[in-house]
């Protein structure tokens, strides 16, 4: 393994990294100087106690997404590529294999999970409130393992209805999708209402501010989906009343 580690102020020098708490960066840092070379940490609470960080501190790496965990308590540096350039003749190919094969390098040399065949998801995110509580762990609880709803689905398609740049990562914009998966919608529901209300309001000045995400996926969520519904019921026919 190569004994010099890079970090790389793309990273370290963000609001993000640096709202953190000390305790928190001197982790960071700790356990990047202890990844091996493709950035993976199988030690992660033997450098706490070694350090005196907390679990509070691992967890808010998680949550930050600075560390991706895997169920078994590995985690990888999530910008390990970005922070690190190893020479061929150096370099030593991780023994993680099954947990790399889950990594996709992202075009800004990121790690990130791969995401299941969104084809599949229906059959996922109709589980229902209840089973989603007791089987998946969420990040954004502070858990170590992150949930894989289709964030960047959701948000790559508003993004080209509208023409708007909202990224998925966001904290809030993630609550209120996982919010709106965890009462049983789908991913074709969310492009209904995004179909339905840019098709509304795009055009209108007014309205148009509001084709965002804590908009269009809060607690009206259901009755702007409901809307597709009335605006494509067909007109009655003898003389019964049609829609407008």
């Amino acid at each position: 393994m190569a004994q010099r580690r890079m970090f790389s102020k793309k990273v370290t020098d963000t609001d993000t990294f640096l709202d953190m708490p000390l305790s928190t960066q001197a982790l960071y840092f700790h356990l990047n100087m202890h990844a091996d070379d493709d950035g993976f940490i199988d030690n992660t609470k033997t450098i706490q106690r070694m350090i005196g960080s907390s679990d509070d501190d691992r967890k808010l790496l998680v949550a930050k997404q600075f560390l991706l965990p895997f169920e078994n308590g590995l985690v990888v540096i999530k910008d390990w590529r970005v922070h690190n350039y190893i020479q061929g003749d150096r370099y030593h190919k991780t023994q993680y294999i099954n947990e790399k094969s889950q990594l996709v390098v992202e075009e800004n040399n990121m790690y990130t999970k791969r995401i299941q065949d969104v084809s599949n998801m229906d059959t996922q995110v109709r589980l229902g409130k209840d089973r989603l509580g007791k089987d998946r762990k969420d990040i954004l609880s502070g858990s170590e393992e992150p949930d894989q709803l289709p964030y960047k689905e959701v948000i790559d398609y508003l993004n080209e209805k509208t023409g708007s740049k909202y990224r998925s990562s966001g904290t809030k914009t993630k609550k209120s999708i996982k919010a709106r998966f965890n009462e049983g919608f789908s991913l074709d529901d969310f492009r209904t209402v995004i179909d339905v209300k840019s098709k509304q309001w795009l055009t209108d000045q007014k309205m148009k501010q509001y084709l965002r995400p804590e908009t269009l996926f809060g607690t009206k969520f259901e009755s702007y989906l409901n809307e597709n519904q009335v605006t494509s019921k067909p007109a009655m026919k003898n003389g019964g009343y049609g829609t407008r």
